[in-house]
């Protein structure tokens, strides 16, 4: 009995499935990036952005969704990257979560969208919650500095 064979393919199977990518939707939910006192004043009240929001963008959207990842792509940067419509829609449309693609491509079930983020861990489901509500809250974004969003890498 000739063993070379059998083990070429054995090594073969076992490459391959290493080589297999992980599946985006097997992606590990990640951790909240607020704290449970935060969390619950978020559901309990208004979701504040500089509270409530930018830490949950800077942390787990804005280090790909700036202008120097994506050129001419979604930039979630300020309030004014993050209105813009491009050429696959609104990605933040104020006061209506089911049409934003960032409350769509955030949530962990979808239809036909990839789960974001697409390096790195998912959104929780109490972080896509306050996102969706503060969307339906009209999605207040405030200027200056305290709106400006810092890339952490």
């Amino acid at each position: 009995m000739n063993i070379r064979p059998l083990s070429s393919l054995l090594c073969v199977l076992l490459v391959a499935s290493c080589a297999t990518p992980p599946d985006p939707e097997t992606k590990p939910m990640g951790e909240n990036v607020l704290s449970e006192q935060q969390i619950k004043a978020a559901k309990a009240g208004q979701v504040d952005f500089v509270t409530h929001v930018k830490p949950v963008l800077e942390h787990k959207c804005v280090m790909c969704h700036n202008r120097k990842a994506l050129p001419g792509h979604m930039s979630l940067e300020s309030r004014r990257e993050a209105l813009r419509t491009k050429a696959l829609g609104t990605y933040i449309v104020p006061g209506h979560p089911e049409t934003s693609l960032l409350v769509a491509n955030t949530a962990s079930t979808h239809q036909n969208v990839s789960v974001m983020p697409a390096v790195g861990e998912r959104l929780t489901k109490d972080e896509h919650v306050i996102l969706n509500k503060w969307v339906k809250e009209g999605a207040n974004w405030p200027a200056g500095g305290s709106g400006t969003l810092k890339i952490i890498r």
